[in-house]
């Protein structure tokens, strides 16, 4: 048993990485660039050193010419907050599962591939699992076997904690990206106020089945959380999912989060690359360059 999940692991490894060599991790640095240069501490003043460096103040009280010393700041800190509710993980045939654990792997890879370090948080009704950031492909194969195998002990959504115990840990400037269906209502004031502090984006595992406009008749329907049975008119219920869909947007648009809306079982790849190139764009035109 265990050389078959390492042989999955290795699998959605290799799956990933090709494509992150040759196309993600440069969308990636371009979107997620460093904050810049911070300052670090001062020093005293050494023939040669840019007098534009200069700290008068510090000069002025010690009556020594000083100079500030900078560091630049490369390294980032990234968090994949991924649901893991029934909803996420109990679908007839895995599927979702599958797209989830593909498109956080890329991301994981990516960020390591760029030297920043990278954390994972998943949660259901309750926070089920945490790996602290870090960095190296090491760290990134626990990163992707937790998405894989992982069997949490809830079944319902809780965003509040989870996004409680995100803005706990992340004490500096992070990119989040939170990974679920968001079949819930109960996440947009707190994931407003993180907007304000972080980078967070949202990716939407939206199943194309049911969007089928076709499909009519009585349905008897278990809710995969709660695990209540329910008689359900799909000729009537069609457009729920729209209109879910319509929700979620607005939501993060009013929270200042980005959205990527991703298929289950689409391609991660290319949605990534597109959600990367539009951000991109995006930020040229807010910058005027």
């Amino acid at each position: 048993m265990l050389s078959e999940l390492e042989s999955q692991l290795n699998l959605l490894e290799l799956k990933c990485r090709r494509p992150v060599e040759h196309l993600l991790a440069g969308e990636y640095r371009s979107v997620f660039r460093g904050r810049g240069v911070e300052f670090e501490d001062v020093r005293p003043y050494q023939p040669g050193d840019d007098v534009r460096s200069m700290d008068w103040k510090v000069t002025a009280r010690t009556g020594e010419p000083h100079i500030k010393r900078y560091i630049e700041e490369r390294e980032q800190f990234v968090y994949l907050l991924v649901d893991v509710s029934a909803s996420m993980l109990h679908d007839a045939d895995g599927r979702k599962r599958k797209t989830m654990a593909e498109v956080c792997a890329l991301l994981t890879l990516a960020a390591v591939k760029n030297h920043d370090r990278i954390g994972l948080i998943l949660f259901s009704d309750r926070i089920e699992q945490i790996v602290p950031p870090g960095k190296g492909r090491s760290h990134a194969m626990r990163i992707m076997d937790e998405l894989m195998h992982f069997k949490p002990q809830g079944r319902g959504t809780d965003f509040t904690e989870m996004l409680g115990r995100f803005g706990h840990m992340a004490r500096k400037h992070s990119i989040a990206f939170v990974v679920s269906d968001f079949m819930t209502d109960d996440y947009v004031q707190e994931l407003q106020a993180l907007a304000f502090r972080h980078d967070v984006n949202a990716i939407n595992l939206s199943d194309p089945h049911l969007l089928d406009a076709k499909a009519s008749g009585l349905v008897r329907m278990q809710d995969s959380e709660s695990n209540e049975q329910r008689i359900i008119d799909l000729g009537r219920s069609g457009g729920e999912t729209p209109a879910h869909s319509a929700r979620l947007k607005q939501a993060m648009l009013a929270s200042g989060v980005d959205l990527l809306d991703l298929p289950v079982g689409g391609d991660c790849v290319a949605a990534l690359a597109g959600f990367f190139q539009q951000r991109q764009r995006r930020q040229v035109d807010e910058t005027g360059g």
